[in-house]
């Protein structure tokens, strides 16, 4: 029941942070912004997100999981109370900063259960489910929370969010026990001094850098999908109707559902294939885009839904790098190293959003985009950023795992 009910929290958690993402053309016109303006939304609050992992990390070690899981919730109540009443760029992006800190409450926090609950063998699995489950609060955005924005507004919409926020946060103070009875992880609380070494030391072990350049280097292209620049693609660029786009972010969480255990079977049982995984995802999420980009006119169907089915997994291979950080961290500082692993897919995703909403906006301003902000062409080139932030993470990637496979060797 502890995980269970961390995992509804963070299914929640999932939900609010998506939910923007549905809701973009709906923000154009309610705060009348452009594209760089709608990208800062998302990119705001992935920058608060990825801020708060390694201090968040820290806190989870010291205070426990089930603090964090239901502050956190309750702290995006708040932020989508307020979004539901703002009217204004600023005070919008207030929202979301509020949104994105206490969303960062809550993965690491739930995660930080799993080792703690249950055996060892079953912990790469379980960490997948846990991803996997999470992501069925893209579900819960992209279908009834755009019809429910699309039938009643604005602030009906946000407001509801606003209620499954408070909803989780009593979930999670009432059932969720940071660790089994006698568990004996230990539990102080630390000097500054402390607290900085014991976040060197997660940084300087070559596993948790693995980890994280896992997690950068195939998380974020799924997370700037959804979250910002998939609607708007699919909508304005392809001219697919909403109803058929919400089939294709269906789609996007089923076949992470049923990938992702699978992907954790083969971690369990063969350990040694986990960096070759990740690059191989990372190589079939570039050709599935180069096929999308330079197809003559726009996609057809079959061939946007072989996209989604492609991004769907990155999520479940990013969850490689926190298997990465538990095995190479002890206990007491995995909090730290999660965190630190989470920052990587979410500084990669704040970076490609921002970028690709500016280089949007710049092609407008030259004229390029014929004055549709989201033009086909334009979008060919602005989304090619993700490319680039791919190939550098697997570099970066490769290179660490020679340190780690070095250590491995001289030990």
């Amino acid at each position: 029941m502890v995980w269970i009910a961390g995992l509804a929290a963070y299914v929640i958690a999932i939900t609010q942070r998506t939910s923007f993402g549905v809701a973009g053309v709906a923000a154009t016109d309610r705060f009348n912004a452009t594209a760089s303006a709608l990208s800062a939304f998302a990119v705001i609050q992935l920058v608060v997100y990825a801020g708060l992992q390694i201090p968040v990390g820290v806190l989870a070690d010291r205070f426990g999981s089930r603090a964090m899981i239901a502050g956190g919730a309750a702290l995006m109540a708040v932020g989508q109370l307020q979004l539901a009443v703002a009217t204004t760029i600023p005070a919008g992006v207030f929202g979301r900063v509020l949104v994105g800190a206490g969303d960062a409450m809550t993965f690491i926090s739930v995660l930080r259960l799993v080792p703690l609950w249950f055996t060892p063998a079953q912990v790469p699995l379980l960490s997948q489910v846990t991803g996997i489950v999470g992501m069925g609060g893209q579900l819960i955005s992209s279908i009834p929370f755009a019809a429910l924005l699309d039938g009643q507004g604005w602030s009906t919409a946000f407001l509801s969010l606003a209620g499954l926020g408070v909803l989780a946060a009593v979930l999670a103070a009432a059932v969720v026990r940071s660790e089994p009875p006698g568990s004996g992880v230990p539990r102080h609380t630390p000097t500054v001094r402390q607290t900085g070494r014991v976040i060197a030391d997660a940084f300087a072990e070559p596993g948790t850098r693995l980890g994280m350049w896992s997690h950068f280097t195939v998380q974020f292209p799924g997370q700037v999908f959804i979250l910002a620049w998939g609607y708007p693609f699919l909508v304005s660029a392809q001219g697919i109707p909403p109803e058929r786009v919400a089939v294709l972010m269906t789609v996007f969480v089923v076949a992470g559902a049923v990938g992702g255990p699978f992907l954790g079977r083969i971690v369990a049982l063969r350990p040694l294939v986990r960096s070759r995984l990740v690059l191989g995802i990372a190589l079939a999420i570039l050709v599935a885009w180069t096929a999308v980009l330079v197809y003559p006119g726009r996609a057809p169907f079959w061939l946007l839904t072989v996209l989604v089915v492609v991004l769907s997994a990155g999520g479940p291979g990013s969850m490689i790098g926190f298997d990465f950080a538990r095995e190479f961290n002890p206990p007491h500082r995995l909090g730290t190293a999660n965190g630190i692993v989470n920052i990587g897919g979410f500084t990669a995703a704040l970076v490609s959003m921002y970028l690709i909403g500016l280089v949007l906006d710049v092609l407008k301003a030259t004229g390029f985009s014929g004055g549709n902000l989201y033009a086909l062409d334009s979008f060919r080139i602005a989304l090619c950023v993700q490319g680039v932030l791919m190939v550098l993470g697997g570099l970066a990637l490769m290179r660490v795992r020679r340190l780690v496979r070095g250590r491995a060797a001289s030990s």
